[in-house]
């Protein structure tokens, strides 16, 4: 019964901040399932299987009732304490994590001191100079500082399938950003006379102190590593601590294009072997000096306590990483029932650690790198356990090459099978996958496990008071990464593995999630022949029809329209950033949008002109998105495989139940040669077969005041319902008369959150409120999608299924 609640917890804390819940009202449930349990059992016989399986159910429930509050509840008070409003301001702030160095700037969490005493992180942005070592906004641990700068709230691309910079944030704690542009150093005495004396003492606790000489120590190893003559510093480093300050962007890639990125981040071998070479020193030295100790205590017993002492300081040396303080917990946890003298199950073990660790922080829930750690090692125990079952059915007498051969069978068979058991994860969680991988891992990991981890942590510790050989032994390290990667270097030449795009919407994902689950249960559980029924069914949702669906998308400021019905898709501009270089709406949100809507190629993509907040994205994917036909008011180079074509009225699209026809430009001569861009972007109308209450919808693109006098004139009886406002909602667009006339049921405005220019403007709001339209901003609500069921057209707006989005 107690794995079944912790089951539940974990999937009640899943479900964290999702509106549409009450979590007093699963507290209530939560109670009438207790006392079901209670009369359940007076009815039914207790080893009866009907009791067993209520019992079981409700259980389960009970543990999501619980989870899901107890998550709820620590998401309010975080959130209470959320910046809301961009500023230019001044900060008090304490050091006490460390920087970590990124291509264009320097990042550091630091804590905020306020008059409120609450618990405050903001993330620094300091310039960053050429040398790793020096920067004149430099900020030291262990010291306080006044600051000057940018306040910036968390505010993210709420479109789906696009990374959450706010779930982000959240989960890491951190109330906002702050771009410095002034620091100034404040000693004690300063922060006393300010009246911030009990944050100093609170700082000068032992548990603080601690938490900064970790930091401190993992600064001191990155200047050693950075000062030393190697020419794999940043690996080196990264493998020890976590800090990839110091990892160049080839390598970074090479291991993402390998499928080895996971090795970078600090799990359980890293943290073991630190504590087993303590162990083993500790070992030792009982046996030479105190070897009658063991008579009185067992070996067990007396190894416990520096064990899972080194596997504390080793994850606070890390920073208390997921996979860190998983193998931590899952230790306390094990070392706890070997006390008790308890036996020891594998998959309980990992149940309890991970309800601890949501017990603790239920923010971990957020993060993909608890999914994914605890995701693998179950896989991997039911792996190992399989194979374990076969290698102890060897005799005893059985020859040591027959033992090798079974050792290297167990190596590559379960690469394969964790390339395959990971795949739903790394669809759902990045929508890439190396087809390399299950290679690359058969290399990198008994070459990183077995070799460079140990010598890296072996080195670490001899540094504190031998640090000449420990400079030996990072050197000697240096080399064995140099054969490593030179062996990697070879197959990226003869292969050139890339990432494989993944286009698997979340239904899809789900389904074959269970084809795999039911792959690797043991023969006997379930039939193996519900495989073929379970693939059948991904077949057949691949090939289902798509119900009518517009989405306006989150791009922030520019525009991007999704249109698709049956087996058409549409997109209506790509939206893009000033600089794509910089940051790439297509890479970064267009890509990854289709991907969750399950699409790999676009039918017609319509660039409504050539603005870069309309189009700039395109051009930055263009050899990675497929597309049949692309429409626009100006000449576009286009690939071979895509048919250009200029956006003129009358050109119209019809599709099941869904007509879309151009309705401007009409003087193609005047935007062949780009006069008036604006005035002439592409405007659509868009209608839809029996459906209520949003049937037609007109996309105006930065269409203005001359282009609505146009179309007074040429469409005086279209019927709108949704207005996608143009110019994003400029006071030269959406003039009085032009809205009067058509009366919209909804207006939409697609902007940025503070964007410079204001949109939508004040006049543009003012005549909405006074022709009682509404309006929805993809600002405000990130993005807003149209989806027809039974006949009726839903409206979902992104930033109101999440709390964290709409606080």
């Amino acid at each position: 019964m107690l794995l079944c609640f912790c089951l539940g917890w974990i999937l009640g804390t899943a479900w964290m901040g999702k509106t549409g819940f009450d979590a007093q009202l699963s507290t209530v449930l939560a109670l009438l399932s207790f006392v079901f349990i209670i009369i359940s059992s007076k009815f039914f016989a207790r080893k009866g299987i009907v009791f067993k399986i209520l019992s079981t159910a409700v259980v389960l429930c009970l543990g999501s009732y619980l989870g899901f509050a107890y998550a709820n509840q620590q998401l309010k008070q975080r959130l209470q304490y959320t910046v809301h409003q961009p500023e230019k301001t001044s900060i008090l702030v304490y050091v006490h994590a460390l920087n970590q160095y990124s291509e264009h700037s320097i990042q550091q969490r630091v804590m905020v001191l306020n008059a409120a005493r609450q618990p405050l992180q903001y993330l620094l942005y300091l310039p960053k100079t050429k040398t790793v070592s020096s920067s004149d906004l430099e900020l030291e641990l262990g010291h306080y500082y006044q600051l000057e700068g940018q306040l910036k709230p968390a505010h993210t691309y709420a479109t789906a399938g696009v990374f959450d910079q706010e779930q982000w944030l959240l989960q890491q704690n951190i109330q906002a950003t702050f771009r410095v542009k002034r620091a100034i150093a404040l000693n004690e005495a300063q922060i006393k006379a300010l009246g911030y004396s009990d944050i100093l003492y609170q700082q000068q606790k032992l548990i603080p102190q601690f938490r900064l000489w970790t930091e401190k120590q993992r600064l001191a190893f990155r200047v050693k590593i950075f000062h030393l003559p190697l020419a794999h510093k940043g690996l080196l480093l990264a493998l020890l601590t976590g800090d990839k300050s110091l990892l160049d962007e080839a390598t970074v890639d090479q291991f993402q294009r390998f499928g080895i990125s996971h090795l970078l981040a600090i799990s359980g071998p890293h943290v073991l072997i630190f504590a087993m070479l303590i162990c083993w020193i500790i070992t030792r030295c009982i046996r030479k000096f105190a070897p009658r100790l063991y008579l009185k205590i067992p070996r067990q017993f007396i190894l416990i306590w520096p064990f899972m002492g080194c596997v504390f300081v080793y994850c606070a040396f890390v920073g208390f990483e997921i996979p860190a303080m998983r193998t931590f917990i899952m230790t306390v946890v094990a070392s706890g029932m070997l006390v008790l003298r308890l036996r020891v199950y594998a998959l309980k073990l990992l149940v309890y650690s991970a309800t601890l660790l949501l017990l603790f922080d239920p923010f971990s829930i957020l993060s993909a790198a608890f999914w994914l750690s605890y995701g693998a090692c179950f896989i991997l125990l039911r792996i190992y356990q399989t194979l374990w079952l076969q290698q102890q059915s060897l005799e005893a007498n059985t020859a040591w090459w027959v033992k090798l051969r079974l050792s290297l069978h167990v190596l590559i068979t379960s690469q394969w099978k964790i390339f395959i058991a990971l795949f739903p994860m790394m669809a759902l969680f990045f929508k890439q996958v190396a087809w390399i991988a299950p290679l690359s891992n058969l290399l990198a990991i008994p070459s990183l496990g077995l070799v460079v981890v140990p010598l890296d942590v072996l080195a670490a510790f001899v540094n504190f008071f031998a640090p000449g050989i420990a400079a030996v032994i990072f050197q000697f390290n240096d080399f064995c990464l140099t054969l490593l990667l030179s062996l990697l270097n070879v197959i990226d030449h003869v292969f050139n593995p890339q990432l494989l795009n993944i286009t698997f919407n979340p239904a899809t994902i789900l389904l074959l999630s269970l084809c795999i689950f039911i792959f690797y249960l043991p023969d006997g559980i379930v039939p193996k022949a519900w495989l073929l029924l379970g693939l059948v069914a991904i077949c057949l949702k691949s090939y289902t029809p798509q119900p009518f669906q517009l989405t306006v998308l989150d791009v922030g400021q520019g525009q991007s329209i999704l249109v698709r019905e049956g087996r058409h898709s549409m997109m209506v501009d790509t939206g893009g950033y000033y600089d794509e270089q910089k940051f790439s709406i297509g890479k970064n949100i267009i890509l990854p949008f289709l991907s969750r809507q399950g699409l790999s190629s676009i039918d017609q993509l319509v660039l409504t002109h050539l603005d870069q907040d309309h189009s700039g994205a395109y051009f930055s994917i263009q050899d990675q998105l497929a597309i049949k036909s692309l429409y626009a008011s100006e000449h576009v180079a286009v690939p071979n495989a895509t048919q250009f074509e200029y956006c003129q009225q009358g050109q119209v699209w019809q599709w099941e139940n869904v007509q879309i026809e151009v309705l401007s430009p009409n003087n193609i001569q005047a935007v062949r040669a780009g006069a008036e861009r604006n005035e002439n972007s592409c405007v659509l109308y868009i209608r839809m077969n029996h459906a209520m209450p949003y049937q037609s919808y007109l996309l105006m693109g930065d269409a203005g005041w001359q282009t609505e006098y146009e179309l007074l004139k040429a469409y005086p009886n279209l019927q709108v319902d949704v207005l996608v406002l143009g110019h994003h909602g400029s006071r030269h667009s959406s003039s009085f008369d032009f809205l009067q006339h058509y009366q919209p049921k909804l207006a939409i405005a697609s902007a940025g959150k503070w964007n410079r220019y204001g949109h939508p403007s004040k006049e543009t709001l003012a005549r909405l409120k006074a022709l009682n339209i509404p309006m929805l901003s993809t600002a405000e609500k990130g993005s807003i999608e149209f989806k027809a069921k039974d006949g009726r057209i839903q409206l979902i707006a992104f930033r109101d299924q999440w709390q964290w989005l709409n606080h």
